[in-house]
């Protein structure tokens, strides 16, 4: 069974569901939902490799992020690069929301995927990719820009490890909860050579 976790946190609702690597107990996917000051980070990590080899590195990642999730994604990133150097490094994808703004600052490096998912019937496109670069955070780190996006309420964002198949986008309906999205995703999707994670957050407005 994968394992679940699910939360209200100020103006998001976010689940995750995640699997280890076939025979191991410990995944080298990791994830982060963090309240600061103006607003929520929002990550998802998946170090080289998989299970209990991986899992240090990740964990690792997700302590600097939960420490300075209240800095700009690149400074992020940047401290993340730094502080992972001699590890095995990680991918990751980073997402901020400000819930004063109505929007969310995004970027990612590696193949950690990054949907955006429109609640607005009229929006088109009605779902927004995150265009990551190849790279690794404490290996060779890419030059990054964030990428502003203005949010609607109801608004969803699926961060998916590459232990997920890609493609599911498609099948998603916001008419799920995230936990019953992120569970049938993983359900469906999750390969049996990786960890595979999955993490959905909707904006639920600024409350």
């Amino acid at each position: 069974m994968p394992r679940q976790l699910q939360a209200e946190i100020h103006a998001l609702d976010w689940a995750v569901a995640s699997r280890a690597f076939p025979g191991e107990i410990i995944s080298g996917d990791h994830s982060l939902v963090k309240r600061f000051a103006k607003g929520i980070l929002v990550a998802v990590v998946d170090a080289l490799g998989h299970g209990r080899e991986a899992a240090p590195a990740a964990g690792k990642a997700i302590a600097i992020l939960e420490r300075y999730a209240h800095e700009p994604l690149p400074s992020i990133l940047q401290r993340c690069h730094g502080e992972l150097i001699g590890t095995r490094g990680v991918v990751m994808s980073l997402a901020s929301f400000k819930p004063s703004d109505r929007s969310m600052t995004w970027l990612g490096v590696g193949n950690v995927e990054g949907v955006l998912i429109s609640a607005d019937p009229r929006a088109r496109p009605q779902s927004t990719m995150l265009l990551t670069l190849g790279g690794i955070v404490g290996g060779d780190l890419p030059k990054v820009s964030p990428w502003v996006v203005p949010l609607t309420r109801g608004d969803t964002l699926v961060f998916s490890t590459d232990g997920v198949r890609p493609g599911f986008a498609s099948s998603i309906t916001l008419a799920e909860s995230p936990q019953e999205i992120a569970d049938r995703v993983i359900a469906a999707h999750a390969k049996e050579t990786d960890d595979a994670l999955v993490l959905v957050v909707r904006y639920l407005g600024d409350q």
